[in-house]
């Protein structure tokens, strides 16, 4: 089922009513007919924000992940920064 959509006018219009609606489920908000935005009960925001950083691979995953075998990587052809010792 579809998300309730309501116009970006009548969303200012009815701004309480947005919020309301958006606990208990959320609420779509459209600018000229294309989707916009999506308000969502600062819950649901929430475990949405947890369930991303569950998800987010950690520097370590990321270094296991590299490629194995001998493989080569091309240098930057970048100059190296001064430094004052």
């Amino acid at each position: 089922m579809e998300d309730p959509r309501w116009s970006v006018q009548d969303a200012k219009n009815r701004f309480s009513e947005v919020v309301e609606a958006a606990r208990e489920k959320p609420q779509t908000v459209t600018k000229h007919g294309k989707r916009a935005v999506v308000v969502v009960a600062a819950e649901e925001y929430d475990r949405l924000k947890k369930l991303e950083k569950q998800k987010a691979i950690t520097f370590n995953e990321h270094l296991l992940n590299m490629p194995k075998g001998g493989g080569t990587f091309e240098r930057m052809k970048t100059r190296l920064r001064e430094t004052s010792f």
